[in-house]
């Protein structure tokens, strides 16, 4: 059965939901009906509102009138089925059906090089959610074991039996919203990635293993050769993960095609900045939406702005712990993401100048440490914490050659231990 249709405005599922219904219908001009979209089928290949490339050739599956209420039923990133008690096994390999997308929707009376408000009202959570130890984590290097770990979900919080004693609170947005590029802006983020991953840069170039829509980007698709992976963010948006951008927030994305092609995945229950383990806890979840035309906007040419109230970017702690990295480390050592640009400068220095990457480096080593001795956990779980839990700020970028990151840790997740001491 097909969940695209229109349907009177209703009653929300929360009274976060309620609110932004009854703001909206308030306003002029506001359209009082529901596009809904996704998700058929037990995987992204199968439901005709899915998409996992980007690319100007990729047809819109719906179109909305600016203002109308949106609601995107979107799967998780790596497209699993997260039902601990399922027996579906899944024919595709691994890896290729990142990220699924569900759009990308024709926004009515937008053109190409207008700017487009994405107003996000609410995020209904699934019922569970996974975090993992990946290889493209910031510090996996420093891990021989790999962790995957398991949450239930509710409006409220999250908690898994492979971390007892540590409760997170939701706070959902979406890692992946994004436009679709146009053909000037393929053409020029192709030619950029192809020149990085020639200078042995870390990129992901187009693969047609998996890709949807088949037609468009699969092996015998029309624009394989040219279908963008979804793993980094753009200009167009794409794969953000900022944790700011929840409900209450609106960004601002370019149009590059007619119609914007609006497209939302990748959803996060919670993350800490810098999602360092390389998952937050990634779930399947539905989004409410509305979008609209920002008159005489500019588009950025460096990447999306955003805006919205100052309580999303706070901790969800009243007490946190922090500790400090500066660009430091063992005369000899490469860090990973240094690697690709030689070793004869880089080895023989303890210190390098300015460098905030290996100063954030340092700060979450340092955290995972600490959160290891001081709540009993094995470094592989104090990985996983702090990848859904931990803040990376910069401190100061002004005094060379030690710029300091500092990594925050919301005490508030640690449930304090049963009466009885057990």
């Amino acid at each position: 059965m097909s969940l695209i249709r229109k349907r009177s405005l209703g009653m929300g599922n929360s009274l976060g939901f309620l609110v932004a219904l009854f703001s909206l219908s308030c306003s002029p001009g506001m359209d009082d009906s529901i596009l809904e979209l996704g998700t058929d089928g037990r995987h992204c290949g199968e439901d005709p509102h899915c998409v996992n490339r980007l690319h100007h050739a990729i047809p819109m599956v719906a179109s909305a009138d600016q203002g109308q209420t949106i609601v995107l039923h979107t799967r998780n990133a790596s497209d699993f089925d997260l039902d601990p008690n399922s027996t579906y096994d899944d024919p595709r390999r691994p890896g290729g059906p990142v990220h699924p997308i569900t759009g990308p929707v024709h926004i009515n009376g937008a053109e190409s090089g207008d700017l487009l408000a994405v107003t996000l009202l609410d995020i209904e959570p699934g019922p569970y959610g996974y975090t993992s130890i990946t290889s493209g984590g910031w510090v996996t290097d420093r891990f021989e074991e790999r962790l995957r770990v398991v949450w239930e979900l509710d409006r409220t919080s999250a908690v898994s039996d492979g971390l007892s004693g540590v409760r997170i609170p939701n706070a959902s947005f979406p890692g992946l919203i994004t436009t679709l590029p146009g053909v000037e802006q393929v053409r020029l983020m192709l030619d950029r990635e192809e020149q990085l991953a020639e200078a042995g840069g870390s990129v992901s170039l187009p693969n047609p293993e998996n890709a949807y829509p088949a037609e468009v980007c699969g092996p015998e698709g029309s624009h394989w050769e040219e279908c963008l992976r979804t793993f980094p963010p753009r200009e167009h948006g794409g794969n953000l993960d900022i944790r700011h951008l929840g409900v209450g927030a609106t960004i601002y994305l370019p149009c590059y095609v007619d119609g914007c092609g609006l497209a939302i995945g990748d959803l996060h229950y919670a993350q800490g900045d810098g999602e360092v383990a390389g998952t937050a806890i990634e779930m399947d979840a539905t989004v409410t939406l509305t979008a609209r035309v920002v008159e005489d906007g500019n588009i950025s040419k460096r990447g999306p702005h955003y805006e919205g109230p100052s309580s999303l970017l706070d901790i969800p702690s009243g007490r946190f712990y922090a500790t400090t990295g500066f660009p430091l480390k063992e005369v000899g050592e490469i860090p990973p993401d240094m690697e690709y640009l030689g070793s004869d400068e880089i080895a023989p220095l303890a210190n390098l100048s300015l460098d905030l990457s290996l100063a954030a480096r340092s700060a979450l080593l340092e955290m995972i440490d600490y959160i290891s001795k001081t709540y009993d956990k094995s470094r592989e779980q104090a990985y996983i914490i702090a990848s859904v839990a931990v803040d990376l700020r910069i401190g100061e970028l002004v005094d060379a050659p030690n710029v300091a990151v500092t990594a925050i840790l919301p005490l508030d997740i640690f449930e304090p231990p049963p009466l009885d001491g057990r």
